[in-house]
């Protein structure tokens, strides 16, 4: 007999968490923004008084702009391993919620290494809080790329590419966290290694 658990199917289960999941993305990316506050320029107002008033934040769209595009790029990631799935299995409820979590608090931590910029607390914090944002989307996404919850038909190189991103982005993270320790204002642009991770994974397994 089929077990219920994995039978209830992508119509209510994997659906209903895709939404689930698609909402906090959305709220957290763009709560981002709301920590970038306007700069209090003093009269006469001068051109060079606004753009000089401008610089003074210019650390905090640094920020918006990392962290915006990091968590679209996990949110795509999160996608893709949801469309890999088939079947549901209430395993994915606690390994989600972290993922989740962690997304969440992603505006918090960008304020704060934003306001303190080059300091090594706020940019290993940063750093360290992506290393954790990629090791829940590492469960997540082994969870939903393997059996029972994988869809049998699809070929295996899509799943096989979606746990390679994900180790890209842990790497990618690690890399930076460690660069943060050493070199902080350099912490977060380090992030930038993850495509250069993921394309010395993808060339290490075609050379096996």
């Amino acid at each position: 007999m089929e077990d219920k658990s994995h039978a209830a199917g992508p119509a209510h289960g994997l659906e209903r968490m895709a939404f689930f999941s698609d909402a906090v993305f959305a709220i957290a990316i763009t709560l981002l923004v709301i920590e970038i506050h306007v700069p209090h320029v003093e009269a006469p107002y001068t051109d060079a008084a606004f753009l000089h008033a401008l610089g003074e934040v210019r650390a905090n769209f640094l920020g918006f702009f990392i962290s915006f595009f990091a968590i679209g790029l996990f949110w795509i990631g999160h996608h893709r391993a949801f469309a890999c799935a088939r079947h549901w299995t209430p395993k994915l409820f606690l390994p989600n919620l972290l993922l989740l979590c962690s997304i969440a608090a992603m505006p918090f931590f960008t304020a704060f290494s934003s306001e303190y910029y080059g300091h090594r607390v706020p940019a290993a914090f940063y750093c360290g809080w992506m290393v954790v944002i990629s090791i829940f989307n590492i469960l997540v996404q082994r969870i939903l790329t393997a059996p029972p919850v994988l869809d049998e038909q699809l070929p295996a190189e899509q799943p096989r590419m979606i746990r390679q991103r994900g180790l890209a982005a842990l790497l990618g993270s690690l890399t930076a966290f460690v660069t943060s320790l050493f070199v902080p204002p350099l912490g977060q642009v380090a992030l930038i290694t993850i495509p250069l991770w993921r394309l010395l994974i993808t060339r290490l397994a075609l050379a096996r």
